[in-house]
């Protein structure tokens, strides 16, 4: 059972910049819409045409940006998880999400 685990960990391995953009995606669209909402909260009194700036800014380059400076940081968190655990942690991982949007009715 160990040499299966590793064999699924070091063929998972190579992927977990992919994994990691996966899960950090995925959280932005179970929880994007709690941020836009707060948002526009915040600037709902304002101009059209800066509440449409704003939300260009944050949808846009907020989530962008998000997207890009926390991918690497999240692989990096996967790479320190030992070989054998990786496969059941990438699993788990996609369950967690799955859970998580079922919760926010996103499925």
């Amino acid at each position: 059972m160990q040499q299966l685990l590793n064999n699924l960990g070091m063929m998972i391995r190579p992927h977990f910049y992919e994994i990691a953009m996966m899960i950090v995606a995925t959280l932005l669209v179970i929880y994007g819409n709690e941020i836009n909402k707060l948002v526009k909260r915040q600037v709902a009194h304002w101009h059209f045409i800066f509440r449409t700036l704003v939300f260009v800014v944050v949808c846009a380059f907020g989530y962008g940006w998000l997207l890009v400076w926390f991918t690497p940081v999240l692989a990096g968190w996967l790479h320190q998880i030992p070989l054998q655990f990786v496969a059941v942690s990438a699993i788990g991982i996609v369950f967690l999400l799955g859970i998580l949007a079922e919760r926010k009715k996103q499925l």
